[in-house]
């Protein structure tokens, strides 16, 4: 039976944002509720403008008003950045739609990257109509596109710019924020911040500024042969410090190919940077090549579009076909194998700083890929502060937006070229899942603000995940044409959380179960700003005495005759490990009871390593739980500690009237 309501007389207007403006649009377009064969769904108008495609439904009240509402994108809105593909169904058949059409189709079907999945009958639509919709949908989100026609630019410009949005990120754009983090991390003895590359005269493709070995000289990378700094960073750049004085560091491999002079030139470098490393308090450096020791880019990006082929679902029918299949079909698609292993080097990496106390030095063609994963990760799993909302959005600033990851190419947004993209940062946010819902009370944070994040990848008025580099970024909004009538305009930060959502949808991100730290005494307190002193005890048993407090000051010769007694060769590279060591490392820490605010290792065996089902199936009503699994959990007890509250504040007014 076919329900149909006779359209409403009133007139459904789009709400635009500023800077929108309304492209296209068709009337009487019939959107399925959900492909079952019943036809069931509702009458509205189909529109598309230069920020979003969105149905207006003719039917629509506000009674069924939703908990969690995001202000930006609503429940029939789809970004023209997280279109993925569109398919034309004519005579029955599904054909995807490209380029050009001769002849339109009777209904459209939209996949969008965030898995949801529309379908628009257009039977009953003016020819014109139709014509003019779908021709401007496919032009608007699927054709290349410069960078400044994106929306981010518009908005930018029309917006009234009043949100400071820094809420407690530190955005690691100051030569201030990296010495405070290299403070915090007490990686100031043996790195110092440097601004050689303000006006990016280096290197486009680093920041203004950056960490390096207190020993490598400014002159020393302003010298740096042209060929060596055009492409990407051939100097040490520091991540993170462990709390025993051990660092993390990353950086770009050189080209295979290359003419005599360029690989002389190579050769006195690397004699340069071992100069340098081999130094007191440098000696211990395990060189870890990403490249070949983690998939490539291409077989991520694979692993990937198999795998979202499982959530892309039109129909109920599909949805039983496939299950009765779904863990061999989860299982070609090899993304959680991928998972495993991206965790598993990180263990790894992990075991180095903490247990060996070695130096490690992450390498990859431009730095700016599996680099990012593995020490975000490894941050994760040993830095608790990372483990805050604040911390974690610091983190993701340093490593990936300042640090250079091409969120513009790897999102593909402009749809220049497919050869460039590949999900990295999405593989990092299920990576960081598994730790969150294997541990969470370690975590300030909760899937539903993961799930979240990845969400904004798509949405184009915050400019965190639209540029290639801080350079891309900076260049791009000093041109003249680039001004407003308040002066310059400022893009906003996806980390004000405000602007997507109201108070009452931010507590969802908020996890009520996070074991937050033990202050500490108020004579240790610090007034500093931003400031998170990380407790050192770890759950793990150290072959040898731990180091003394005063390592950093007197006992640093007595350390280095130590490990100069102990290094064997330039390098450790890590096929030189013994694999039962990491084995022993993994066990040994899984055997103790968990410190929160310790080191944190995932569990990584047969099926610990889970689909994010939240992420994944939450638009597909067949596969939701009756009762609504963790997620209603956590909005019971949000409501129960706002009960208790409630509670307490009348307690308190009795008593004070009682006084």
């Amino acid at each position: 039976e076919i329900h149909i309501k006779e359209p409403i007389e009133k007139e459904v207007n789009p709400h635009l944002l500023p800077g929108e403006l309304l492209l296209c649009e068709a009337s009487t377009v019939y959107k399925y509720i959900q492909e079952d064969g019943s036809n069931r769904g509702s009458y509205g108008k189909l529109v598309c403008t230069n920020f979003k495609i969105a149905f207006l439904d003719d039917s629509a009240s506000d009674d069924n008003e939703l908990q969690f509402k995001n202000k930006i994108v609503g429940e029939n809105d789809i970004t023209l950045q997280c279109v993925d593909q569109i398919y034309g169904v004519y005579d029955e058949k599904k054909k995807l739609l490209t380029g050009q059409l001769r002849k339109y189709p009777e209904k459209l079907i939209i996949y969008c990257k965030d898995l949801r999945v529309f379908n628009f009958c257009l039977r009953y639509t003016k020819e014109e109509e139709v014509k003019r919709i779908v021709s401007g949908i496919l032009h608007h989100s699927q054709t290349p596109k410069l960078l400044k026609r994106l929306f981010l630019f518009s908005y930018a410009s029309a917006a009234p710019n009043n949100t400071d949005g820094r809420n407690q990120t530190v955005m690691f754009d100051t030569l201030e924020d990296w010495r405070d983090e290299l403070e915090r991390t007490k990686g100031n003895v043996k790195y110092k911040a440097v601004t050689t590359n303000e006006g990016y005269k280096v290197s486009e493709k680093l920041p203004s500024y950056f960490v390096v070995p207190i020993c490598v000289s400014e002159e020393s990378i302003l010298n740096l042969p042209i060929y060596i700094t055009w492409s990407m960073f051939f100097v040490q750049i520091w991540c993170w410090s462990c709390h025993n004085g051990a660092a993390l560091l990353k950086m770009s491999a050189f080209p295979k190919e290359q003419d005599d002079i360029a690989s002389q030139t190579q050769k006195a470098f690397l004699d340069g940077i071992y100069k340098t490393i081999s130094k007191p308090p440098y000696e211990l450096l395990k060189m870890d090549d990403l490249s070949s020791s983690l998939p490539s880019l291409q077989d991520i990006q694979t692993a990937y579009t198999r795998f979202k082929q499982l959530f892309l679902i039109d129909n109920s029918t599909d949805f039983w076909a496939t299950d009765v299949k779904w863990f061999s079909l989860l299982e070609s698609t090899n993304w959680l194998e991928i998972i495993r292993r991206v965790l598993k080097k990180a263990i790894e990496v992990a075991e180095c700083l903490e247990r060996q106390q070695t130096n490690v030095l992450l390498i990859e063609e431009s730095a700016t890929d599996l680099c990012c994963v593995i020490s975000s990760l490894v941050q994760v799993m040993m830095d608790s502060y990372s483990r805050t909302k604040s911390g974690f959005q610091s983190l993701i600033q340093k490593e990936w937006v300042i640090g250079g990851h091409g969120f513009l190419d790897r999102c593909n947004h402009l749809h220049k070229s497919d050869k460039e993209e590949a999900p990295v940062f999405l593989l990092l946010l299920n990576c960081v899942w598994q730790l969150v819902q294997q541990y969470p009370p370690a975590f300030e944070f909760t899937e539903t603000y993961l799930t979240v994040l990845s969400d904004s990848l798509y949405v184009p008025i915050f400019s965190t995940f639209f540029f290639n580099s801080q350079h891309q970024k900076d260049t791009s909004t000093s041109g003249e044409s680039l001004k407003t009538q308040s002066g310059p305009f400022r893009f906003l930060t996806v980390w004000d959380w405000s602007v997507q959502f109201d108070p009452k949808a931010q507590a969802f991100l908020n996890n009520p179960f996070y074991a937050e730290k033990p202050k500490p005494d108020k004579s240790q307190r610090k007034t500093a700003r931003f400031k998170h002193q990380r407790q050192l005890s770890l759950p793990l048993t150290q072959a040898k005495s731990p180091m003394k407090r005063g390592f950093f000051r007197e006992e640093t010769d007595h350390l280095i005759k130590n490990i100069l007694g102990k290094r064997i060769g330039k390098f450790i590279n890590s096929s030189d490990e013994l694999p039962n060591s990491f084995r022993e490392f993994y066990d040994s820490w899984h055997s103790k009871p968990v410190d929160y605010h310790g080191l944190l290792l995932p569990r990584i065996d047969g099926p610990e390593i889970k689909v994010w089902a939240q992420r994944y199936l939450r638009w597909i009503p067949e596969a939701q739980l009756h009762g609504g699994g963790t997620i209603a959990t956590a909005a019971k007890i949000l409501d129960l500690m706002e009960e208790v509250q409630s509670l307490q504040e009348k307690m308190d007014e009795e008593c004070s009237q009682a006084v």
